[in-house]
Formats: structure tokens, sequence, C-alpha cells
């Protein structure tokens, strides 16, 4: 028997990646595109597989009722508003405390697990069906978080150097993560010249998305070291869960969500003010 080459797995799990993404990006760019009913069932999905991986991950004996109730709570945004979500979220983890037959701490940690696992997809949803050019700000966030992961990973592969944090994802280097702030801050002025808005504030909210994302990254790697687990299931072929794929964007999400809400100003100088 002849042992494959290690190249030879590389160049297959490269292969899937790649199929996978040529489903998957022009399914999330119609998903958000259409927005409102359809924008909320895909959050759901998402929610739902993050809540079961979630589970999984942390081998939380409660894996449907996560599940479901992240997904609840996408719901209750479409149905009601942000407030609504919100105590559905709380009401939701409170529930998964309490229904938890381990210790106190197995309970918050599943507890969490429902803001974690509808909490992203939400940031997303509030981001697209806000008062603001949600279109244009969702799908904008998509292209700046993609092209940080892209940057970060050919900066990182080509000039390598130290890890940005070792402990969590010795992979990743301090030249991935600027390679990846310079690609979103490009991002972010040609949003700029296409909205026709501020240049010098595009630029800095794609530093800032970046920054976020790659934060949302390494907190992922470090509960999944903390776990022992390489990927929190298989549900996206060489990318491993949804969770994998999406730590990034749904932080990004989460943080222009919450900022364009609470930061009002922002809306003109982005170029995304509601006519």
């Amino acid at each position: 028997m002849v042992a494959s080459r290690p190249g030879s797995h590389k160049s297959k799990e490269l292969a899937l990646r790649l199929l996978s993404a040529l489903v998957l990006i022009p399914f999330a760019l119609f998903v958000v595109a259409t927005g409102g009913l359809v924008l909320a069932i895909a959050c759901a999905i998402f929610a739902a597989i993050m809540g079961y991986e979630w589970a999984r991950m942390t081998a939380s004996p409660i894996m449907p009722a996560t599940a479901v109730l992240a997904a609840a709570c996408v719901f209750a945004a479409y149905f009601g508003d942000w407030s609504v979500s919100f105590i559905a979220l709380l009401v939701s983890a409170g529930l998964i405390f309490l229904i938890h037959p381990s210790r106190i701490n197995d309970r918050a940690v599943a507890a969490f697990g429902v803001f974690y696992s509808a909490g992203l997809p939400l940031g997303l949803f509030f981001l697209r069906e806000g008062t603001w050019y949600g279109q244009a700000a969702a799908l904008i966030l998509m292209g700046t978080v993609w092209a940080s992961d892209t940057g970060a990973y050919f900066a990182g592969r080509g000039f390598g150097g130290p890890p940005l944090a070792p402990k969590d994802s010795p992979s990743k280097t301090w030249s991935g993560a600027i390679g990846a702030m310079i690609c979103s801050g490009l991002c972010g002025l040609i949003a700029a010249g296409l909205l026709d808005a501020s240049r010098v504030s595009w630029l800095f909210a794609g530093f800032a998305i970046s920054i976020v994302a790659q934060w949302g990254d390494l907190f992922e790697s470090s509960l999944k070291r903390r776990y022992g687990v390489k990927d929190t299931s298989g549900f996206l072929p060489g990318h491993g869960g949804v969770m994998d794929r999406v730590d990034g964007l749904g932080m990004a999400a989460v943080f222009c969500a919450g900022t364009m809400a609470l930061v009002a100003p922002l809306h003109g100088l982005l170029g995304l003010q509601a006519s």
C-alpha cells in the first residue's frame, strides 16, 4: 500500500474549500440582497446549526433545545424588533441554564451558547434590515470580511513571521493580520467611491471591521483549543462547521449593527443614510 502524500491531501482540501465557496458565496449574496423573510429563514437555519455545533463542541446533553431556541431568537427579530429578540435571547439562555442537568459552570457555558449561536446571525440580520441603507451595508461588510480573510491568508503564507496568538492559534501571524487590515482598508476606500462618502471614515471602518473579524476568529480558536476539537462539525466540506466559517463575519456584523444603531451620524459619513 502506498501512503498518500501530504501535498495531495492539502490539494484535495483546497479543492473542497473552493467548491464550497463557489456554492456558498452566491447563496450568501442572494440571501442578503433579498433580505426580509428569506434572510430571516437563512439566519435561523445558521443559528440552529451553530447551536448544534456549540452543544457538540462543549458536549452539552441538551443539543436539540439549544438549536431550536437559537433559531427561535432569529424569528423573534423578524416578527418583532431588536427588543423582542433581546428578550427572547435572555429567556432562551435562562431556559437552557435551568434545564441543563450539570454543574453551574456547564450551565453557564450552555446558556452563553445560545447568545453566541443566535447573536452572530442576528447581527447580520439587523445590519441588513436597519433604518439605514442596509443592503449596501451588509454586502460591503461581507466583501470586507472576505477580503480580510484573503489578505490574512496570502500575507501570512508569503511573509510568515511571529504568531499573532501562539497559544490559541499558532498558524496566524502578525504579517497576516497586517495584510488583512490592508485589504479591508482598500475595500473601505472602494466602498467610499461607490457611495460617494468620506474616504477617511470608510478607511477606518475597513480597519475596524478587520480587527473585529480577526478577534472573532481568534475567540473561536481559543474555544476549540479549550475543548480539544479541530472543527465544530463537518457541515461545510473543506471548511469544517458553520461556526468555523462565520465566526469573524458574525462578530463584525454584531459590531457594525451595534455601531450603526448607536452612532447615527455615521449613516451620513458612510453614505448609508436611508433616503
